[in-house]
């Protein structure tokens, strides 16, 4: 799983002239499902996102998560993500995963996210959607599942 996460004053995302999510202060996440990917993914990056300190305290450091801060999470599917566009000029998304199976881990996902505390909004599986960012800072932070997983190397090795 991708994430692009963007730490936000506000945010709303609309469909067909009708809002379906709409938050305040707290983070944007657009989602991308690839081929492989499984419900631990969704548990992970879940856990990461609700515990990131991406938030400023009274310091202007960012040391408070967004649990920490009182910030919500709109949640946005977005399979271009998991596009490969090293070659050629159109970019392909053979590895982004089936729609049924990208659908359920993102409800997983916004579960797993729920889970930890944080209140989720969300946009329409497959709809064409248009999304309405107040990037605060600006902050964007992009996640990885696989690059999660991996045992972090000391600066000494």
């Amino acid at each position: 799983m991708k994430a692009v996460l963007q730490r936000v004053t506000e945010a709303r995302v609309t469909s067909e002239g009708r809002v379906l999510g709409e938050i305040g202060r707290g983070i944007v996440v657009l989602l991308g499902v690839a081929l492989g990917d499984e419900e631990s993914d969704a548990r992970i990056l879940a856990a990461k996102i609700a515990n990131l300190r991406v938030f400023a305290d009274a310091q202007s450091k960012f040391n408070l998560s967004i649990l920490e801060s009182g910030g919500q999470a709109l949640v946005i599917s977005q399979f271009t993500l998991i596009a490969d566009a090293r070659r050629g000029r159109r970019p392909s998304f053979d590895q982004a995963a089936a729609p049924d199976v990208a659908e359920a881990l993102v409800d997983r996902f916004c579960q797993f996210l729920r889970d930890e505390g944080v209140p989720v909004q969300t946009g329409r599986f497959g709809a064409h959607m248009e999304v309405d960012i107040h990037n605060d800072g600006p902050v964007t932070i992009v996640l990885d599942t696989n690059d999660l997983k991996k045992p972090r190397r000391s600066h000494g090795t």
